[in-house]
């Protein structure tokens, strides 16, 4: 489905090389103040073209609003938000056409949907829809106003130096990944649900949506393997909840405990890599070696924070809604 949340719901629509990609938040909080240029921070930050290592494709990028916004505020109907296609080269998509590229979703999406998908630029599958996460999330963040989401690299290409990690990849023409953490600071106690509607459950879920991640982990996460419960368990330190250290990353029983939430997560590499691959030629039904041209990035996760801070604003302004911490009338 192409919708995600209960009260702050989000529903994205596009595809990457049609005429505009959008999104509609049903259930924003009316009287939230809403201009193009609260937009601007994030998109910028999301943006290829403006890094070394992201694809030269640039877009304008500038927030039409259709609906839900009347004198600069958020009426309380359904904002929809929309941004327009205007730097497309779709001739690269038709020319290779008859491979399914690797990583990408060319070959399930053409079974799925009887070779009717748009296949240019990948479609509806494309990371060109996550400017519409990032959208989503300036309006969120807006939502949870003293609530701070923060993203930053850890690694890129296994490398803690993010200059080193991208030059591996510049040097070997070819594409890596990264590690990319997510800080949440100023939650109360008590949002999340235990089992299915945890934090931990819907924060993955939200993340999952973002192309290119494979994998999460909160607080010490895969390293709780390797410790001593006496060393993993958070000692409660004061009547607020605080404790010594944050091993379970601000959520204990799915539920916030306060702390800061701490979360990572793995970005391959882009799939799209100028390396001569193999893969089936669906004309001639033989595998052969092909190279994939066009415009694309050799490390996807410069740009994951700003798109890793929305869905999480997203996730917790839903919950933030449900548990009535904040009102639906802003101010």
């Amino acid at each position: 489905m192409n919708s995600f949340g209960r009260i702050f719901r989000v529903s994205i629509f596009g595809e990457s090389h049609g005429p505009a990609v959008g999104i509609v938040i049903d259930g924003c909080p009316s009287g939230v103040a809403l201009t193009a240029d609260d937009f601007t921070t994030d998109i910028e930050r999301r943006k290829g073209g403006t890094q070394k290592g992201t694809t030269p494709r640039q877009e304008t990028d500038a927030p039409i609003f259709q609906t839900g916004i009347f004198r600069d505020k958020t009426t309380g109907a359904p904002l929809t938000i929309m941004f327009e296609n205007k730097n497309t080269r779709s001739s690269d998509y038709e020319k290779q056409r008859s491979f399914p590229r690797p990583g990408h979703a060319d070959f399930v999406a053409s079974k799925k949907f009887g070779s009717n998908e748009d296949f240019r630029g990948g479609g509806h599958f494309s990371g060109r829809l996550t400017v519409c996460i990032v959208a989503a999330g300036v309006v969120a963040k807006k939502v949870l106003k003293n609530i701070s989401v923060t993203a930053k690299i850890l690694e890129i290409g296994g490398e803690q130096d993010l200059e080193k990690g991208l030059q591996k990849a510049i040097d070997a023409k070819d594409s890596v990944g990264g590690i990319v953490e997510c800080t949440v600071t100023g939650l109360p106690i008590g949002l999340g649900e235990p089992f299915f509607d945890s934090v931990e459950s819907l924060i993955s879920h939200a993340a999952f949506s973002i192309p290119a991640v494979k994998g999460i982990e909160f607080g010490a996460g895969f390293q709780a393997a390797k410790m001593f419960g006496v060393d993993h368990n958070d000692a409660i330190i004061d009547a607020n909840g605080r404790t010594a250290t944050n091993n379970a990353g601000g959520v204990v029983g799915g539920i916030s405990n306060g702390n800061d939430l701490v979360f990572r997560v793995a970005i391959k590499p882009t799939s799209s890599t100028p390396k001569e691959q193999e893969s089936l030629n669906w004309e001639t039904g033989e595998v052969e070696k092909f190279s994939i041209k066009g415009r694309h990035d050799l490390c996807i996760a410069l740009r994951v924070p700003p798109v890793l801070e929305a869905v999480t604003a997203m996730v917790l302004a839903d919950l933030m809604l449900l548990e009535n911490k904040i009102s639906r009338v802003a101010g």
